[in-house]
């Protein structure tokens, strides 16, 4: 039974494991988009999600940390200057992993790893059909319905009003 375990090992000592995360971060950060299989997608994107995180808050204790991880400073820099900024609105889920078939040497599964905030075909759809204006909420009814009530208790008020100046 595997319960518990967590860390898909890859078939990768640890030292081995590290540096192939490190690399796959970097080239990720770096392209903002690459392909390898899926079990490396899937282990990449529990490793560089906190990363990116990370690079929501710009100050020299979390560039530092994310050296320690990486390991290289023009992946740190690419991260905090251009990748930082723009995922700071959005609050997790960075990055999607897009399965692209098998590969057809060894039959891998393999899959497309890519900075959700960086495919300009996903995000021109998205912005140009929603508006920007709804907002999503979990409670209460929403918003349009609110002001429609708060708009008819004024309207009643305002008649009840007039009706009492007539006579």
């Amino acid at each position: 039974m595997r319960h518990g375990k967590k860390l898909n090992h890859l078939g990768r000592k640890s030292a081995h494991r590290k540096a192939l995360m490190r690399n796959l971060a970097c080239a990720l950060i770096e392209h903002k988009r690459i392909n390898t299989t899926l079990a490396k997608a899937k282990a990449l994107r529990t490793y560089i999600e906190p990363l990116v995180t990370k690079s929501k808050d710009n100050t020299t204790h979390s560039r530092r940390v994310v050296f320690s991880n990486l390991q290289n400073k023009l992946a740190v820099k690419e991260l905090f200057d251009t990748i930082g900024p723009k995922v700071l609105d959005r609050p997790g889920g960075y990055i999607r992993v897009i399965k692209t078939g098998f590969r057809r040497s060894d039959g891998s599964e393999m899959a497309m790893i890519e900075l959700v905030d960086f495919n300009e075909i996903y995000t021109a759809g998205k912005s140009q059909s929603t508006g920007g204006s709804r907002r999503r909420r979990r409670r209460g009814g929403s918003k349009g319905s609110s002001q429609t009530t708060a708009a008819a208790a004024v309207t009643a008020a305002t008649a009840a009003g007039a009706g009492e100046e007539e006579e």
